[in-house]
């Protein structure tokens, strides 16, 4: 366990308008008749864990973001629709190439000193020249971050971007304090400007954190909180059940019955650009050849899956993207299950059956396991055997990321990276992306991808996304199972806690408990 000598704790855009209006949620958990506890704090049941260590330009950066410690430049706002100052105060374009981020006045790092543009160009450049880039602020896409004067930092593209304020709003532009990079490696405790600061961790199971006093947000109504690394998503339901964490993350359908019955639980729930996918390698036999991937495809019954598996909490996808997000595919409509039509397709590929493909369910998806079990039988009939390895997500990464696998079963949220699809459209799918779990590579999916990146009219680029997202289909890349909602859990004690799709924020200033 780490702890910090002193502390508490070791004493004792436009992009998603239409989504925020189709319901990007703003739920809220909390006991409004109640007075607020300042000394009070909370268990938050996350579930993963950092995977490399706490390198911002990693998923760790996630972690961080929702414990209230890491902070941007902007900040996407899901209830709004739209990027708002976060760490600067204001922004524009002062060339096609150019962007100024004015830093916002007072503002202090958790270690005492002072947020600059010194700091904060050091920060962004650290990312920038990262061995393993962030999807959304890497070289292809930014040329350079530079001082301008001591509250002006000046991000370049090699290209005209619109969509900079977007990328600096990623939570992999985190600004930590210069006394943060050590060597080769990055140590958040104590270097963030968040309203809460880690003391101490137990590697892969927890991160706790104290309230940061001089927080340039205002007065933090937390102690501080617990963030615990929960992958089984029926222990998050459980311990959010029985009062052992106060707020708990990405519920499991199976679980939701016990918990909307609990009288002291708030189920919230958002619409989420999130889709349950069953990624396919097509790079490795069979699965190279396209009509064995429609093979699969015609073979499975969406309908049955979204009714059983998902309880009708789930709607049978229609390809990449939901029909409610402004970039959907006009007239896509679920496939239904044909079984003939999957043997035609498997026998013009020429396929015999040989070695089982393996499916990798991710198990911090509960649900994953069943939706594996059906997508299993869908494919007994019409020929095709299949095998069921369940891991952990970090543990399947490596060998996924080399292409060393048939099927994963997975999901990520299509605006994660940035509040825009172009990022999971890019790292995901184009030849040279850093996410590339499909291992795609199509030269006219690609140009479109790049011009849809330069494309500042909103409507003009979500044709270009809805184009993309058609080739993608229409080349059956993967399989898409069925759209999700983000679902959350929170005891009624809590208040103000309000619910983001895009996981990225949990514990703000502004969230409190109730005394007793």
């Amino acid at each position: 366990m780490r702890l910090i000598k002193g502390s508490p704790a070791a004493i004792g855009v436009a992009a998603v308008l239409a989504l925020g209006g189709c319901g990007l949620g703003n739920s809220q958990g909390g006991d409004a008749g109640k007075a607020a506890d300042l000394d009070q704090r909370i268990v938050v049941d996350n579930f993963r864990a950092p995977v490399a260590d706490w390198a911002p330009e990693s998923d760790a950066a996630y972690i961080l973001s929702l414990s209230g410690c890491l902070e941007t430049l902007t900040k996407y706002d899901h209830t709004q629709g739209k990027v708002v100052p976060f760490l600067a105060s204001s922004w524009k374009q002062v060339s096609a190439l150019e962007w100024d981020f004015t830093l916002r006045a007072g503002v202090k790092f958790q270690d005492g000193t002072d947020l600059t543009a010194d700091a904060v160009a050091a920060s962004l450049k650290h990312v920038l020249e990262a061995e393993v880039p962030a999807r959304a602020f890497n070289k292809k896409v930014i040329s350079s971050v530079k001082v301008i004067d001591a509250r002006t930092v000046r991000v370049s593209t090699p290209t005209e971007s619109p969509l900079v304020p977007y990328r600096v709003a990623s939570v992999n532009t985190g600004i930590l304090a210069p006394a943060a990079y050590k060597d080769s490696s990055v140590d958040p405790f104590g270097h963030c400007t968040g309203p809460f600061t880690p003391v101490s961790e137990k590697p892969k199971q927890s991160l706790t954190l104290d309230r940061n006093e001089n927080y340039w947000g205002g007065k933090v109504r937390l102690a501080g909180a617990e963030v615990r690394f929960i992958t089984n998503g029926a222990t998050r339901a459980a311990q959010i059940q029985t009062g052992e964490a106060d707020i708990s993350l990405s519920i499991p359908v199976s679980s939701l019955p016990s918990l909307e019955s609990a009288k002291d639980v708030k189920v919230l729930k958002a619409d989420s650009p999130r889709t349950a996918t069953l990624y396919l390698n097509n790079k490795r036999k069979p699965l190279d050849n396209v009509n064995v991937r429609k093979a699969l495809r015609a073979a499975l019954d969406l309908d049955a899956l979204a009714a059983s598996v998902y309880e009708g909490a789930a709607l049978p996808a229609s390809g990449p993207f939901a029909p409610s997000e402004p970039w959907a595919i006009e007239g896509a409509v679920p496939p239904k299950q044909d079984l003939e039509a999957a043997k035609k397709l498997l026998a013009t590929a020429g396929y015999t059956a040989g070695r089982p493909l393996e499916i990798i369910a991710i198990v911090e998806r509960a649900e994953f396991a069943d939706v594996a079990t059906v997508v299993q039988e869908n494919l007994r009939k019409i020929g095709i055997p299949v095998s069921i390895q369940s891991k952990e997500y970090a543990a399947a990464e490596p060998d996924v990321l080399a292409g060393k696998y048939d099927m994963l079963l997975s999901q990520r949220n299509r605006l994660i990276d940035i509040a825009d699809p172009v990022g999971f459209l890019t790292a995901d799918y184009s030849c040279e992306g850093s996410y590339n779990l499909s291992h795609f590579c199509d030269a006219e999916y690609d140009r479109i991808i790049t011009e849809a990146a330069q494309t500042g009219n909103n409507e003009e680029r979500y044709k270009l996304y809805a184009r993309a997202g058609k080739i993608l289909d229409e080349k059956a890349v993967n399989l898409w199972l069925v759209n999700e909602q983000a679902t959350d859990a929170v005891r009624s004690d809590v208040q103000s806690y309000v619910q983001d799709p895009l996981a990225r924020y949990v514990l703000t200033a502004e969230t409190a408990k109730s005394g007793s």
